[in-house]
């Protein structure tokens, strides 16, 4: 493997983007090495057979492909490794080709970028920036996805430790056959648990059939659980079914117990002893194969003390319990639900939206979440649908009440709040320089200030050398030096050479 030289701008950079040039001209690499600058550190491969292999072992941020090879197949093989991997690799090719044929054809087999010769500067390192960004953050999902592991449980996200709990209990007991109760507050996903044990369950292939309590007045509940037969009351004009019935040799799943009127706790008790119903009308039993999942978010434990709950019920319906976590408990799985609520929604709402800002995750990550995962999952949506047209979703996105709240915090310690905000606003454009690759101008754009004021905010927290930018192609003069001065000679006139040329 023919390596670049190095070459660096400054020491400052320890953590160059890794690009991978694939061009037979050793010059070219050497010419391109120091234009690109000290963000960038360059490999080069003479053909195709060991750049794939390069970058199936090396650590590479994105690729540069030279088009203008006699053997176009061979072009195609180097972007169809780099873009069907599990982690695909953007690729930015070029060509001399004026007809614009060549690129189309990359872009047909996903190219990230296709340029033209001669190549200007600044237009190729905003496509790095751009390539190595889009890298960067495919990474960063593939590690959050691999943190979730395999066994994860599907339709539950989270790598907590109090996830990683529930996770547990829930393979465990989809295997058995038991009753379940999932307790914790509203809005923390106790339907998805049940929706999870059933879909693991053997009675996976059979219904699964969702009721809430509160959704019905007490006189309707036994109805809608039991049914009726034909004319049990006026209107019964015909027999119907319940939901215990619905769900023959599947799963009910009874939302929100701990709202039944006493009198429904003993036909519900009834029913799960013998388990057999009686439809309204009727006092012939009717047999049944169910599984019986009841959630809340009450204290049934205090219920059954004070009398509003019975206690037999609780015990039959409690064989195993869990618990579910607020999303305050579990604040490290608020990026990895706000990303993936981030992608279903633009999809669903065909919006541009693909990334969330350091300083909207900061907002994320500072609020309290009284309504949980499903009030973070309305943020999310409503952001999405609101947001001006951009990719990223940045704290302008967010509800005016969460913007106002999310330097609200109970953990800083008395007195410190001037040592609090300027930390905050430290971490704020250290975040925002590392996901735009260190261009001081875009950070500026995203924290909302000017860059004389981001550069005042630098040397303030010492960060004017550690956050050092690579050069940023928005403020280069106009007589940047541009690869034209050095063009390489076009195809037909190179030597002929068995590898990439």
């Amino acid at each position: 493997m023919k390596q670049g030289r190095a070459h660096s701008l400054s020491n400052n950079n320890s953590n160059p983007k890794n690009v991978l040039l694939i061009d037979a001209d050793e010059a070219f690499g050497r010419v391109l090495q120091p234009l690109l600058g000290q963000g960038y550190q360059l490999l080069q491969e003479s053909s195709g057979t060991s750049a794939i292999a390069a970058f199936e072992t090396l650590t590479i941020d994105a690729i540069l492909l030279n088009l203008d090879i006699p053997d176009q197949e061979e072009s195609s093989r180097v972007l169809q490794s780099a873009t069907n991997r599990d982690l695909p690799l953007p690729v930015i090719a070029y060509s001399w080709d004026a007809s614009r044929q060549k690129a189309l054809n990359a872009f047909k087999e996903h190219a990230f970028d296709t340029l033209t010769q001669p190549l200007d500067v600044q237009q190729l390192r905003f496509a790095l920036d751009r390539a190595c960004r889009r890298g960067g953050l495919a990474r960063e999902l593939a590690e959050a996805r691999r943190l979730l592991g395999s066994s994860r449980v599907e339709g539950l996200l989270g790598s907590s430790k109090a996830m990683d709990r529930v996770c547990d209990v829930t393979r465990k007991v989809a295997e058995v056959f038991t009753t379940v109760l999932v307790t914790g507050e509203s809005g923390t996903g106790k339907g998805l648990v049940a929706q999870a044990i059933h879909r693991m369950s053997p009675r996976a292939p059979k219904p699964f059939v969702a009721f809430s309590v509160c959704s019905f007045p007490d006189s309707l509940i036994e109805d809608e659980l039991f049914g009726h037969e034909k004319g049990a009351f006026t209107g019964a004009g015909q027999a119907r079914r319940g939901r215990f019935e619905e769900a023959n040799g599947g799963t009910i799943f009874i939302d929100e117990i701990g709202d039944l009127a006493l009198p429904l706790q003993a036909k519900l008790l009834r029913a799960l002893q013998e388990r057999t119903v009686e439809r309204l009308g009727s006092n012939v039993p009717r047999p049944l194969d169910v599984r019986v999942i009841c959630a809340t978010n009450r204290n049934l434990e205090k219920m059954v003390e004070e009398g509003s709950f019975r206690q037999d019920l609780y015990f039959r319906i409690s064989v195993v319990k869990i618990q579910m976590p607020s999303l305050s408990e579990r604040k490290e799985d608020i990026p990895l639900l706000a990303e993936h609520f981030l992608r279903s929604f633009a999809k669903i709402h065909g919006k541009a939206a693909r990334m969330l800002t350091p300083g909207f995750l900061s907002a994320l990550s500072r609020y309290s979440w009284p309504g949980n995962v499903r009030e973070l999952q309305n943020v999310i949506e409503r952001s999405v649908v609101l947001a001006n047209g951009h990719e990223y979703l940045g704290v302008a996105d967010l509800p005016e009440e969460l913007r106002g709240l999310m330097v609200v915090t109970d953990d800083v310690p008395a007195g410190s709040f001037h040592e609090a905000v300027q930390g905050f606003k430290k971490e704020l454009v250290r975040a925002a320089l590392r996901v735009h690759s260190g261009n001081r101008l875009r950070a500026a754009a995203e924290l909302g200030i000017s860059r004389c004021y981001l550069h005042r905010l630098l040397n303030q927290f010492n960060l004017a050398e550690e956050e050092r930018a690579p050069e940023e192609p928005e403020e280069m003069d106009d007589d940047e030096p541009m690869l034209r001065e050095f063009e390489m000679p076009k195809p037909e006139l190179r030597r002929p050479s068995a590898g990439m040329a």
